[in-house]
C-alpha cells in the first residue's frame, strides 16, 4: 500500500517547518493544501515558504494561478491527485501540508465534486439576493439543499455561501458534492500540531507584526499598483482584507492590526472544528514535544508498509 502523511494544524503552530525537516530526513516532496498560497505575488501575507524553503524540497500547488483568477475544489483536487500520483510514481513520499482543511479531507477521504464552472450571472443574482432578503436567507437555503456544505462554511462567508449554492445549481445528481466519495489509493499517517490557546494565540500575534515588519502593506499596494482588485476573493483573505481597509482610509493602521489578530484568532477555532482534538485519525502532537517523537510514529508508520 502507498503511504502519505498529512500534517494539519491551526494557523501559526509550525506544520510547513515540520514538514520541511520530515522531508528532507524521508526523501519527501511536499504538497500544499493552503487555499491562500496557491496564488502567485501573495507571498508574505499567506505565510508562504521561502525562495530558499521552496528550493530545500520540492513543492507542489504553491504559486500556481493569478489572483484574479477563479480556483475551485475540484481544481485543487485534481492538482493534487496528479502531484501526489507523480510522487509515487519517483518512489517518494508524499507530504500534505496545510490549514485549509477542506482540502485535506477532501483528499483523505476521496471527494469528487462536481466541475462546476463559475458563473457570474448566477453570482450576481444571488448577491443583489443577499442585499435584500439578507445573508442567512441564502445560507439557510443551503442548510435545506445540502447540509453538510452548510456545516463546514462560516454563515458570515457569503462568497463560500454562495459558491456552494452555485456548485449545488449545477449538479446533475441529487446528491451533495461531499457524499460523493472514492477512497484513495493510500495509505495517510495524519499528524497534528496543536498547543494551548493562549500560547498560540501569542505566536500568531507575533508572526503578524513580523509579516507587517517585512512590508505586508506594501505588498498590497503592490498588488493594487498591479490592477488586482480588493473584491477579489484572493484578496478576501486575513490580512489582505484589512490592510486594504487601512490604505482606503478605512482603518487606523493600529485598528487595521488589531482586526487582523482577532480574524486569526477566530480563523483558529473555525480551523479546531476541521482538526478535531477527538478526530481519532489524526495523531496530535503538542508544538513543545521533541521532533524525535514524531519521527518514531512517522517511522513505524512506514515500516507497516512492509508487512
Amino acid at each position: 500500500m502507498k503511504r502519505l502523511v498529512a500534517i494539519v494544524g491551526p494557523t501559526g503552530i509550525g506544520k510547513s517547518r515540520l514538514a520541511l525537516s520530515l522531508a528532507a530526513r524521508y526523501g519527501g516532496e511536499i504538497i500544499g493544501a493552503d487555499s491562500r498560497q496557491v496564488y502567485r505575488r501573495l507571498d508574505i501575507g499567506t505565510a508562504k515558504p521561502s525562495p530558499e524553503e521552496l528550493d530545500s524540497v520540492p513543492h507542489h500547488l504553491i504559486d500556481i494561478i493569478n489572483p484574479d483568477e477563479p480556483f475551485s475544489l475540484a481544481q485543487y483536487l485534481e492538482l493534487a491527485r496528479a502531484a501526489i500520483a507523480d510522487i509515487f510514481k519517483r518512489q517518494k513520499l508524499p507530504f500534505l501540508v496545510g490549514g485549509t482543511g477542506l482540502y485535506v479531507r477532501a483528499v483523505l477521504e476521496g471527494w469528487r465534486p462536481p466541475p462546476v464552472s463559475p458563473d457570474a450571472e448566477f453570482r450576481y443574482n444571488e448577491e443583489r439576493r443577499a442585499g435584500e432578503a439578507g445573508a442567512d436567507a441564502l445560507y439557510q437555503e443551503l442548510a435545506r439543499l445540502d447540509p453538510a456544505a452548510a456545516q463546514r462554511i462560516d454563515p458570515r462567508n457569503l462568497r463560500r455561501v454562495i459558491r456552494a449554492l452555485e456548485v449545488r445549481a449545477g449538479t446533475p445528481w441529487p446528491s451533495p458534492e461531499s457524499e460523493r466519495k472514492e477512497p484513495p489509493d493510500f495509505a495517510p499517517l495524519v499528524i497534528g500540531l496543536t498547543a494551548d490557546r493562549s500560547e498560540l494565540y501569542a505566536r500568531v500575534d507575533r508572526r503578524v507584526d513580523e509579516m507587517l515588519a517585512r512590508g505586508l502593506v506594501n505588498e498590497v499596494e503592490n498588488l493594487l499598483r498591479m490592477g488586482y482588485d480588493l473584491d477579489l476573493p484572493a484578496l478576501s483573505g486575513i490580512g489582505y482584507r484589512q490592510v486594504g481597509q487601512y490604505l482606503r482610509g478605512e482603518l487606523t493602521r493600529a485598528e487595521a492590526v488589531r482586526r487582523i489578530k482577532t480574524a486569526t484568532h477566530r480563523f483558529i477555532r473555525h480551523q479546531y472544528a476541521w482538526f478535531r482534538p477527538a478526530d481519532a485519525r489524526i495523531h496530535w502532537f503538542d508544538i513543545g514535544d521533541d521532533e524525535a517523537i514524531i519521527n518514531k510514529s512517522l517511522e513505524g508508520f512506514l515500516a507497516s508498509e512492509e508487512d
